[in-house]
């Protein structure tokens, strides 16, 4: 059985393969419904625990993931995972490295990696991806 976002939910990015995955700001509380299944918190500093299994990949504000090989495996995997389960990728404030992460994975999807940014900033949040160099990480992750 699939385990996905509802389409109400907030945050949530509908790919255009119908998998679904909701971004969300760590500063901000939980919003209230079903748990991800699957996370992946974006930060600098090791994230608080969770109940649900999650990965960390070390990625500091305003910049670009330490690690490009893991970025590639860890969100190559929130892709996968979102296929039947619920899968939230998060950072600081939701907009930057989320907006990043969550382009990438539209490239994963079969968007092109030129159009992935303005997809996101269309479906997921009009300020997503901040700075120029998270848009050309974008350009040229590997789909």
């Amino acid at each position: 059985m699939s385990e996905s976002w509802e389409p109400d939910d907030i945050g949530v990015l509908r790919l255009p393969s119908g998998r679904a995955v909701r971004g969300r700001a760590l500063r901000r509380p939980l919003p209230s419904g079903a748990a991800p299944a699957f996370a992946v918190h974006l930060l600098g500093r090791r994230p608080p625990e969770v109940s649900w299994d999650s990965r960390w990949l070390r990625w500091p504000d305003f910049w670009l993931p330490g690690d490009h090989a893991e970025a590639r495996e860890v969100l190559g995997e929130a892709w996968e995972r979102a296929g039947s389960e619920r899968v939230e990728i998060a950072c600081g404030g939701g907009r930057g490295r989320t907006g990043t992460a969550l382009a990438c994975l539209a490239v994963l999807d079969g968007v092109a990696a030129e159009d992935a940014v303005a997809y996101v900033r269309r479906h997921y949040d009009r300020r997503a991806v901040e700075t120029p160099w998270q848009r050309r990480y974008v350009r040229r992750f590997p789909g």
